[in-house]
This record gives structure tokens, sequence and C-alpha cells, in this order.
């Protein structure tokens, strides 16, 4: 049997956005292409009955959004094989054919909502202001231009800084025609959620206050189309932030995902439902202490769009949770009545629910199994599965097994954990804690390329859930707001000391620890308060609380809400920041940094780099061009792989 390692990555794939349609199941399948540095995307069905699987799409390097129109002619997607590479909406017949293109909007197209007689398509664009398509650009030679910015929010991680001078639009596009009409157009971006049956009405995502910049948060619109004007539906939680979850099939009960902001930017995610007559919104799931939605960290999963909450009939509802590294389903209902139904050792990635509105159709991963396609019947619980993508990489190769457990953390709070242990067992091996980031998402039941690539060279690894992070209730990850580095710190040390406790063939004179964003702020920490670990890895980084606030793309925010201090507390902020603690720093220290992260912007990385090498600390800065925050999880693949190699040479050299 062969090990994982680095290079493993490019001998496997991943499934995503599954749609179930009568016996077909579509879905996409995501690999990297070694030769070209980037990540192809295709489009695949298989039938539920023979297992027979198909390909479609049109070859482009990214097929995604894949839809079924509602009257059954047409598989829909957006694809980026055209002239000059932007998204465009494509529709492939059914009944077999080639790909039409229906769309060609200069900017491309971001999003798409079917009409309810699948004749028509609403979909998202932009174009630049005072540009029509009669004045076009001619190719004309462009010279440099100052960039002027204006807003409180002008960049964003992954996107770089986002143009000022952007229309933002809804437009209908006629299948038959292919003729346009705009809809709707506003100066700042919004979110098409749902197009009425009869078409009278939008609903769309946008600012919760769309002249208060400084009010954080987002809410859901009803746009009358006629009227030509739109009217925010959660009034009655005034501060809440709401985003769209499914309308029901009588249209006239609304589900909505949102929270009152009690605990800022980690309140529980909850159901609400909105009565379409009265107009009155209710909290459905209240007394579930549980964050609804998918919160699980990896690094492995590609074009994911995450399950969403389903009706399953005019009365009940499905929806995902994470809950103790898990993602489970519960059934909600309009009296507010909620059950478990589903909880396996298992992340459901993606899904979408027959037309008998009891089948799931799902992409899931374990620790142990990459990616597969399953079905799950939701009354019995019984699992079909379809397809594994990875069938001859899982025949071929060895996987470590992790082992799970529960320890006593900071006030003798009860902290979940994984270990996973060297592929070959042997005495004295390394071992490395691993600290995610967020802190608002968890470790758990997921494949995570890299931890079986490490223990596959020999090292244990440590994956612990410190408190702040998601899955363990309200309380639990509102616990550091305000106290950073305090007892998710002491978690963390106590964890390590268990694992110790618990594997005496681990080598304690090599224990190291690499942790990456609020992980990486962690690492930082902890060689500043700490010589214990052998050597530690911190990356895309924060160092500095004070200069992270004009910095990040979401810091004034960030810094507001998760550190309960803002620029008139800067002794208390400093309080937080690793950097003050960086004299007592002796432990070797790796820097890992994307050049393009607006994060954790990359003068977080330098700054702590800088301060280890006033320390005379053995240190070395790596940063990566092209890689925004997310380089562990999608960067260009060679840089992936580049990450992994200085890793473990940080860890071979010390």
């Amino acid at each position: 049997m062969k090990k994982i390692e680095m290079e493993s990555l490019y001998d496997m794939k991943n499934i995503s956005q599954p749609v179930h349609w009568e016996d077909t199941v579509f879905y996409l399948e995501t690999k990297m292409n070694k030769e070209k540095n980037r990540y192809d995307t295709g489009i695949q069905s298989i039938d539920v009955q023979t297992k027979e699987r198909k390909e479609w799409g049109d070859g482009g390097k990214t097929n995604t959004a894949i839809q079924v129109s509602p009257n059954g002619k047409w598989l829909s997607y957006l694809s980026n094989n055209t002239k000059d590479e932007k998204m465009q909406l494509m529709l492939m017949p059914l009944a077999g054919g080639r790909a039409v293109q229906l769309t060609e909007e200069k900017e491309g197209v971001s999003s798409y909502k079917w009409t309810a007689n699948g004749a028509g398509v609403y979909y998202q664009t932009n174009r630049k202001q005072g540009e029509t398509d009669e004045n076009e650009d001619k190719d004309e030679k462009k010279l440099p231009e100052p960039t002027v910015i204006d807003r409180l929010q002008y960049k964003l991680d992954g996107m770089g800084v986002l143009p000022q001078d952007r229309m933002h639009q809804i437009k209908k596009v006629d299948v038959a025609s292919k003729n346009t009409q705009l809809i709707v157009e506003y100066d700042r971006p919004i979110q098409l959620n749902y197009v009425a049956k009869d078409e009278s009405y939008l609903l769309f995502g946008d600012r919760l206050n769309v002249e208060d910049e400084w009010q954080y948060g987002g809410t859901v619109y009803w746009y009358d189309v006629a009227a030509k004007q739109a009217r925010p539906l959660t009034t009655q939680i005034p501060d809440g932030v709401f985003q769209y979850g499914a309308m029901n099939e009588e249209e006239d009960y609304l589900l909505l995902l949102g929270n009152d902001f009690e605990y800022a930017f980690v309140s529980q995610t909850k159901v609400y439902g909105y009565d379409i007559r009265s107009q009155s919104l209710t909290c459905l799931t209240e007394e579930a202490d549980v964050e609804v939605g998918d919160l699980l960290v990896a690094d492995f999963q590609q074009q994911v769009s995450g399950l969403e909450v389903m009706w399953v009939n005019e009365e009940e509802f499905l929806f995902p949770a994470t809950e103790h590294g898990k993602i489970q389903l519960y059934k909600g209902s309009r009296e507010g009545v909620v059950e478990k139904v589903y909880d396996k050792l298992v992340h459901l990635v993606d899904g979408s629910l027959a037309d008998d509105k009891q089948t799931l159709a799902v992409a899931v991963s374990t620790l142990v199994k990459p990616s597969e396609l399953w079905l799950i019947d939701l009354e019995s619980g019984e699992e079909t599965f379809l397809y594994n993508p990875n069938e001859e990489f899982c025949r071929t190769h060895t996987f470590a097994e992790p082992e799970r457990f529960w320890y006593k953390g900071a006030d003798d709070w009860d902290i979940q954990g994984w270990y996973v242990p060297p592929v070959e067992a042997k005495e004295k091996h390394p071992a490395v804690l691993y600290i995610h980031g967020g802190p608002q998402v968890a470790y758990g039941e997921s494949f995570f390329h890299e931890m079986q690539m490490l223990a596959a060279k020999g090292y244990g690894v440590i994956m612990l859930n410190p408190r702040g992070g998601n899955g363990y209730g309200q309380q639990f990850v509102a616990s550091i707001l305000g106290d950073y580095g305090n007892k998710d710190y002491e978690d963390l040390m106590l964890g390590t000391d268990y694992v110790l406790e618990q594997h005496p063939e681990i080598d304690q004179d090599k224990v190291y620890v690499a942790g990456g964003s609020y992980g990486g702020f962690m690492t930082n920490w902890i060689v500043g308060h700490t010589d214990r670990f052998r050597a530690a890895v911190t990356q895309r980084s924060i160092s500095n609380w004070i200069s992270f606030y004009g910095t990040s793309d979401i810091g004034p925010f960030f810094v507001q809400f998760q550190l309960q201090n803002n620029l008139s507390q800067v002794e208390e902020l400093w309080k937080m920041s690793p950097l003050a603690y960086a004299e007592n720093a002796k432990t070797p220290l790796l820097v890992i940094h994307g050049e393009n992260d607006l994060r954790c912007p990359q003068e977080q990385g330098e700054q702590i780099y800088i301060a280890m090498k006033r320390q005379r600390v053995d240190t070395k800065l790596v940063t990566f061009p092209q890689s925004s925050h997310g380089l562990s999880r999608e960067g260009l693949p060679n840089l992936r792989m580049e990450r992994l190699q200085h890793i473990v040479e940080w860890f071979e050299i010390h």
C-alpha cells in the first residue's frame, strides 16, 4: 500500500453540488490540473438505478451552479468556456445536444434563478457606471489611473480592491429569443434569492442599513417589480442579521436564516419563519442550541455551495447543523417543533432533495473518505452508496484512522479533539499541535489531506476544538469575546497534555505547533508564552490587532465585535496582540503568508517575523504570490505543494 504524499492531491477528486432529478443525480467533479496549474470542474450525472455515469458541460475549466429547469427541458449552469473566459449562463438539452450560451454579459454572470414556467431566467451581472453597449471601450490604450475609494468596505479577500464605479444588475433573459431586460439596478452588490411564480416580486439580499455603512450585516428585501420598490422583511428585529432560506410551494411562508446579533459575529444562526400574509417573523429553532449551517473546516472540498434549508412539505423543513464535529440533519416545523433525523460520523458537504422529498442526494466526506456521493432515506436514515471518484486511490493508499476523544479544558469544560497517529506505528515519534482558524469554525469528521500527509511522514497530529469554536452551543462560541489568548490558550495546552499522557509513544521533545488565521494568531501567542514546542509554523496570521484594524478587509468590524475594543482602547488591543510578547520568544518560527491576503494582511506576518529576528530567534519568512487567505485550501496547485514542502522541511530541520 502507498502512503499519502503532498502530490496525492493531483490524483484525487471531489464531488459537490448534487442535484437530484427524477432517476438521475447531476453533480460537479473537481480535480487539480498539474500541467495547467489550475482546478478543473466538470459536470457529470449518475443513474441511481443502473449507476451509469455520463459527462455533461462544455469542456470549460469551470462549470458550476448546475440546475434543472422547472419544465424539465434544460440542464443549466455557469461556464467560463467563452472567448473572454467570463462566466456565462449555459443551457444543455436534457434530451441530448450541445450546450447553448444564453448570456453575453461583458462582466459575466454571478448567479441566476429560473422562472417557474422555465421560459426565462433572472440573473446577476454588473456594468461600469456611465457605460452602455454603445460606448464600450474599443481596445483603446489605457493609461494608469488612480484608485478613488470612499466606502468603508472597499476590498475583499480573494477579489482585491472592489470597483467603486459599478452598477449591480438583475436582468431577465428569455430562453427562446435570448432577449434580455433590466429588472433592478443598484450602486452596491445585492444577492438575488427568489423569483415569485407570477414574477410580481423578487427577494434579494442587501445591506441591513443602506444609509449607514457602519451598521454591520444584511437582510432580505421584498422587491415589487411593478412599483420598483423594496422593503426589508426583518424590521421586527432591527439589529438582526438575516439571509434567505427557502420559500414554500404555496408562497405563503418564507424561511430565513439569521440571528438577533446579541453576540455580534458569533450569534448563533437560527431558522426563522416569515408569514407572508401577516408579515410576522418568528424564530422556529429557539430551543435548539445548535448552529444552523456548516462550520466544519478542512482542506479538500472544492466548488461547495453547502447544504441549505429545504422544505419537505408545506409544514416541515430540513436543515443542517454543526454539532460536535459533525453536520447533522434536523427537521423543523412552522409550529417550532425540532427533531434530529440524522446523526452520523460524517461531513454532509452538499445536497438536494429528490421529488419525493424523502430522499437526499448528498456529497459526503469522512476522516478517511475524501469524497463520495450517497443517497440518504430521511425516514429510515439508510444510506445508499452511488459513486466514489477516488475508488482506485483509496484501494491503493493507506489512511491514518484518527482517534476521537474528550478532555477537560480550562474551568473543567468538556473539549473535543482528534488524534491522527502516524501511519506506521513508531516509538518516540514526533507530533504536531495543529490549530484551526476562525475561531468560529471547528475540526470534525471531514477529510484533511494535510493531516493525512503528515501522518504518512511519521507525525502524530493533534486537532482540538478549544472554546471559541462552533458546534458546542452559544456560550461556548461566545466565551472568548474580548478575551483572546486566555482560556482558549489553556484549552490547547491542556489538550496537548492530555494527548501526551494518553500516547506515551510520542517523543515529548519533538512536539511542534502550527496553525493558520486564528490558528496563526494562537501560534504567535504560544511562542510568546511558552517554549514547550520544538518549532512552530504560523500561517496567514495576526500579530498586531492595532494595525489589523485599518488594513484587513474585515478589520473595523472584527476588532469591534470580537475583541470588544476599538482604536480608542489601544492598550487593551496591544495586550491581546502576540507582538507584545515577542520578547519572550525562543521557539524557531516559520512565517508563511499569501501576498494577496486581505483578511490577515501580509504586514501581520512581516511584523512577527521582524520581531523574531530582533530576538535572534531562528526564523524564516516565506510569502506566496497570487495567494489570498485561502492558500491552503484553494491556492494555486503548485503553491499549495510549495507550502506543504516548507512546513515539512521546517519540522525536519528542527
